[in-house]
């Protein structure tokens, strides 16, 4: 259940493939762009895109918390790449927070307001919030920019598991 020195413990992993699955779900809002989203994707995965993103809100802010009460059970890095371990996974963990912030800068600057599941969190406005959704314009940037994270991500754990054979894969298997 808990993290330790060895291997992910099993909150933590159900956090991290879970939301890697919210994840690549929520990057099928690329496939908007192709045909004004007259496709299967667009009509089907798309419409959920608000939603998933503020689930994956909630699930990110806890899944800081847990990991900051997992703080000192964790794997340990090789000293020689530890720096750059703990920047990519920070940078990770921004791009996810951020994420979902921008856009709901963007429902609510926009006046769209804000129903995820269909739950009238905040109601559409009568005005703009110009300033928000100037802020909330990042989204599209942070979304790209966590794309190459995520790939990025993936291939070094791909690398560690084919390449260097060192079990860094398996600690979250």
């Amino acid at each position: 259940m808990h993290d330790s020195k060895e291997r992910y413990g099993s909150i933590t992993r159900v956090f991290h493939w879970g939301m890697a699955l919210l994840i690549i779900w929520q990057f099928m809002k690329f496939f908007d762009r192709i045909n004004d989203g007259e496709h299967w994707l667009g009509e089907t995965i798309v419409p959920w895109h608000v939603s998933i993103g503020s689930l994956l809100l909630v699930l990110i802010v806890l899944r800081l918390i847990w990991a900051a009460t997992q703080k000192n059970n964790r794997p340990e890095q090789e000293p020689s790449t530890a720096f750059l371990v703990k920047a990519g996974h920070g940078l990770l963990y921004l791009g996810m927070l951020l994420l979902p912030i921008t856009g709901l800068m963007i429902m609510i600057g926009n006046g769209y307001g804000w129903n995820p599941f269909g739950l009238g969190l905040i109601a559409r406005g009568s005005t703009e919030i110009g300033w928000l959704a100037t802020l909330g314009s990042a989204h599209s940037l942070i979304a790209w920019s966590l794309l190459i994270l995520v790939l990025g991500h993936a291939g070094i754990a791909l690398l560690h598991h084919f390449v260097k054979k060192d079990g860094v894969l398996r600690r979250m298997l």
